[in-house]
This record gives C-alpha cells, sequence and structure tokens, in this order.
C-alpha cells in the first residue's frame, strides 16, 4: 500500500474525474483502506463489442492505472456473458446480439491491449460467465425482483425508445442487472465507467444494498470526444485513436485535431501533471508558444505512452518530413502484385483500406493519389511493370511494385 495518507490520495484519485458517488464514502472507505492497509477492490467491466482500444477506453483505463499505483487492487471484469447481449447505453435500436465467437475473439484482443496501460502483474482480469452462467432461474427473478419497470424506464434511451415506438427487448432490461450483479460477485469497494454509464453503475449500488452489501463508489469519468471535434470517440464513426496503431499514425491523427481540443486531449489522453498541463495552456493563451508546437507535444506525449519517447521522436521527425517539407517518409510498407492488379484489392491487402468498400469511398472522395495523381476511378488496375507509392489521405503510404 502507499505510503500517502487518505486525504493524500483522495487529492489524486479525484482529479479530471466527472463524478464521485458519494464523495463522503470515498473519503471513508480510503479512510478505512489506510488504517487497516487493506487495498480497495476497483472495478471495471468492458465488454468485448469491438476488437480494438482506442484513447476513449484510455481515459478510464490510465485513471484505474493509478489507483493501481496507490496499491489498489484493480480487477477487470469482461463481459463475455453481458456482451452477448450488448450494453443498451446510447442505442436508438435494439444492439446486434454477439455470438460467443464474437465474444471471445474479441476479449482475446482485449487481455492483450489493456495491459499497454496496466501492470498486468497487479490486475485481476476474470469473465462474468463464471458466476452469472450458474444462475438458475430462481436467482434470475430475485435478481429482477429487485428493480421496477419504472426504475428501468428512467433510462434515458429507453424513455426515448419507448416514446418513438422503437422496440425494446426483455433481455435488454437484464443488462444493468447482470453488470450490477457482477459488483456483487467480486465484492467491488469502486466501480468505474464513463458519465453515459451512471445508470449502470449506481445499479451496482443498489443491487449491492439489496444483497446486504456496503455499496461501492461509482467513479464516472469525461468522455473524450474524437478528432471531429463533434461526436465522441468511436471506431465506428472513424474519429478515433487507436492505442496500438502504428506511432506515425497516432502522431498524425492527434496533430490533425481542432487547436480548442488541446486542453482536454491533454488532460485525458496524457499522463502529465495538472501543473505541466495548466502551464502549456497558459504560455499558449499568452502566445509564449504557438499552437502547432503544443499539439506537436502533444502527440509526442501521446505516442511515448503507447510505444515509448524513441518512437515518438521518430513519428515527429517523418511527420515533419512529410508535411512541413512537404516530402516523402523515407520508410513504408513495400508490396508487390502480378499485373494487372485492382486498385481496391491493393488498398485492402496493403492495409491503407479496411475493406473494398472504404476503399471505394476514398477514391470516389478524391483521397488516393499514385505518384502525386489523384485516382479518379474505383475500377483502375494497375499495370505498368515499375514501382510506384500510394498515398491515402495525408498519413498513410505503401510503395507498390507491379511484376
Amino acid at each position: 500500500m502507499s505510503a500517502l495518507s487518505a486525504a493524500e490520495q483522495y487529492e489524486i484519485l479525484t482529479e479530471n474525474a466527472a463524478e464521485v458517488i458519494t464523495e463522503d464514502e470515498f473519503k471513508k472507505k480510503l479512510e478505512t483502506s489506510v488504517s487497516e492497509n487493506k487495498p480497495l477492490r476497483c472495478k471495471l467491466g468492458i465488454d468485448p463489442s469491438a476488437p480494438d482500444l482506442h484513447l476513449g477506453h484510455a481515459v478510464v483505463l490510465h485513471k484505474l492505472r493509478q489507483f493501481q499505483e496507490l496499491g489498489h487492487h484493480i480487477i477487470i471484469i469482461l463481459g463475455d456473458f453481458t456482451g452477448m447481449i450488448g450494453d443498451p447505453t446510447g442505442r436508438s435500436e435494439m444492439r446486434r446480439q454477439l455470438s460467443v465467437e464474437e465474444v471471445t475473439a474479441n476479449a482475446r484482443t482485449y487481455q492483450e491491449q489493456i495491459f499497454n496501460i496496466l501492470d498486468a502483474d497487479k490486475t485481476e482480469m476474470v469473465f462474468n460467465s463464471e458466476w452469472l452462467a450458474k444462475l438458475n432461474f430462481a436467482d434470475v427473478i430475485k435478481l429482477a425482483s429487485t428493480l421496477t419497470v419504472a426504475r428501468m424506464m428512467e433510462r434515458e434511451d429507453f424513455g426515448k425508445r419507448y416514446q418513438d415506438n422503437v422496440a425494446i427487448g426483455i433481455h435488454e432490461f437484464f443488462y444493468p442487472l447482470m453488470q450490477g450483479y457482477d459488483s456483487i460477485a467480486i465484492n467491488a469497494d469502486i466501480e468505474f465507467g464513463a458519465t453515459e454509464q451512471k445508470f449502470n453503475l449506481l445499479m451496482g449500488r443498489h443491487l449491492q444494498r439489496e444483497y446486504g452489501h456496503e455499496p461501492q463508489v461509482a467513479f464516472t469519468m469525461p468522455i473524450l470526444v474524437g478528432t471531429d471535434g463533434v461526436q465522441k470517440m468511436s471506431k465506428s464513426l472513424g474519429n478515433y485513436v487507436g492505442i496500438t496503431e502504428e506511432p506515425g499514425q497516432i502522431y498524425g491523427k492527434i496533430m490533425s485535431i481542432s487547436d480548442d481540443l488541446m486542453s482536454e486531449y491533454y488532460r485525458l489522453a496524457t499522463s502529465l501533471s495538472t501543473s505541466e498541463i495548466n502551464t502549456i495552456l497558459d504560455q499558449i493563451k499568452s502566445n509564449s508558444i504557438h499552437p502547432r508546437d503544443a499539439k506537436m507535444r502533444l502527440a509526442r506525449e501521446v505516442v511515448s505512452l503507447y510505444h515509448g519517447h524513441s518512437k515518438a521522436e521518430e513519428a515527429e521527425k517523418q511527420f515533419q518530413q512529410v508535411f512541413q517539407k512537404k516530402e516523402m517518409p523515407s520508410e513504408m510498407d513495400a508490396f508487390s502484385y502480378n499485373a494487372p492488379a485492382g486498385i481496391l484489392k491493393v488498398m485492402v491487402e496493403s492495409g491503407l483500406a479496411s475493406s473494398k468498400s472504404e476503399a471505394r469511398r476514398l477514391i470516389e472522395q478524391n483521397g488516393v493519389k499514385i505518384d502525386g495523381e489523384t485516382v479518379s476511378s474505383i475500377d483502375l488496375e494497375l499495370t505498368d511493370k515499375k514501382e510506384q507509392v500510394i498515398q491515402v489521405g495525408k498519413r498513410r503510404f505503401a510503395r507498390v511494385k507491379i511484376i
């Protein structure tokens, strides 16, 4: 356990949190933890609904890392059972239920990526099927009896769907109940989530009381806005920065955000102290530092978190070479194809597009160039037996040799 007092820990751990429910309970839990030299049990539930983690997911993971560094016990619950239902939070329609195979594959990726932030040796990771799959029908009836339909309809997403005559599956009501039951199963002291998860976190408090447990403290963290500056970061919206993306990709995406987003990204996506961040932001306001330079510092900090300082410096040099000096990157992936090679196939197989539909969209938006010339046809076939450079947008390049 940390040598810091409960009050000192409180100041560190509540920084940048959106809400702590309740602050008095959290102070008491910290005081008990220090006096008994007993770590708090800190829970984060993650449903593996998509295969990759991005900076939006990382906001709460970095908060968990702070708790971990102060000696508290971190428990990651991978919702292989709840993931087959899917969290209805923020949904305007019923979510497609994932198969066991999809959830298992995504969970495996999460296990690998989470430890880019958390200490693997100090993190307990469990699947909630360990206890939820064992509940019998009588157990489920007891669980459901603790809540009314009226209370469930207080959820904004359920209420709106009901008013709009959009179907609500009975199974969706069980999602917050099952997530709350997770807190009982592991005896959680603290549960974490984004602000939109507040209903689910409070459900854990409610059920713990119903089952005779001391209620957990709910920690909500701010939602990181995506690189578009409009909607929350999401892979499906294409406004995300993946934590396992190549250093150059991360650096370039951070440099693409608006100046107005820098403050939020500095506070939620870097490990800099509040005093360091305030100094940088004050320097921007006083014009003692150019916003571009501050953004380059931000990009370096983010890349360093996931790839190290040397890779961050390399990414910055490449960015300067490509965008400031208007030169091609000195290093890029190379691929060979037999003539004739369709442009859509080449883009997908070289990693310049995730699918043929994305490749088609990029070409139609004039976002693809070959040796500096804009590609105008999705039916283009590469036939000249030579090496060519394909560029997608401002940051993605590949050398392609036709043989």
